[in-house]
């Protein structure tokens, strides 16, 4: 899992989300600039003061991890609990009544050991180059270990939903198999009785 940048258009008063899957237990930071389309200099400019950013993330099972409003640009993180699908929402907190202005928002999404500040790490725990490396690569180890278990867990999932389709195929087709016999029964019944009452048989 690595970073995704991108940038987007959106109206001042529009909500985009994203939805991120992520193993249990994993660090997200996404780092965010927004820019306002002045129509003046028909370009993108930095915003008006007072003018940023609502992030809303919710877990897998829809519960609010973060909500809460940011400045025109910044960074919000948050560790995952609960692996799968995180949906990431960001809308401005503007308070137009209709899409006045055109937003162009640039978004940087790092997951895992990606979203370490190893530079600060190093500076924090004064470490030499070397004991850097060494914590970059236990991190990669933990956070394969950790995509791997989440990959498995899916895998059993997957497993089990097909298992369970299966059993309602099989069953499906018994029932039709004995609705078929049960019908072919009786019709042969019914043209017997029938023959026998016109004295055919």
């Amino acid at each position: 899992v690595g970073g995704n940048a991108l940038y987007f258009h959106i109206g001042e008063t529009e909500t985009k989300c994203f939805i991120e899957e992520i193993p249990e237990d994993t660090l997200l930071v996404g780092k965010y600039k927004v820019e306002i389309f002045d129509k003046g200099q028909n370009k993108f400019v930095p915003t008006v003061s007072g003018l940023g950013m609502h992030v809303e993330i919710k877990d897998p099972d829809r519960k609010m991890v973060l909500s809460r409003t940011y400045s025109d640009q910044g960074q919000f993180s948050f560790t995952s609990h609960t692996s799968g699908e995180h949906t990431i929402c960001l809308h401005s907190n503007s308070s137009a009544w209709f899409n006045s202005g055109q937003l162009r928002v640039h978004l940087d999404i790092q997951v895992g050991e990606h979203a370490q500040d190893y530079y600060a790490i190093a500076a924090k725990d004064k470490l030499t180059d070397l004991e850097l490396r060494v914590r970059q690569l236990l991190d990669q180890v933990e956070q394969i270990s950790k995509e791997q278990n989440y990959q498995r867990h899916r895998e059993e999932v997957f497993r089990h939903i097909s298992e369970s389709t299966n059993q309602r195929v099989l069953w499906w087709s018994i029932l039709q198999t004995v609705i078929l016999l049960g019908t072919g029964f009786w019709q042969m019944r019914h043209l017997k009785s029938f023959f026998q009452a016109k004295k055919l048989v």
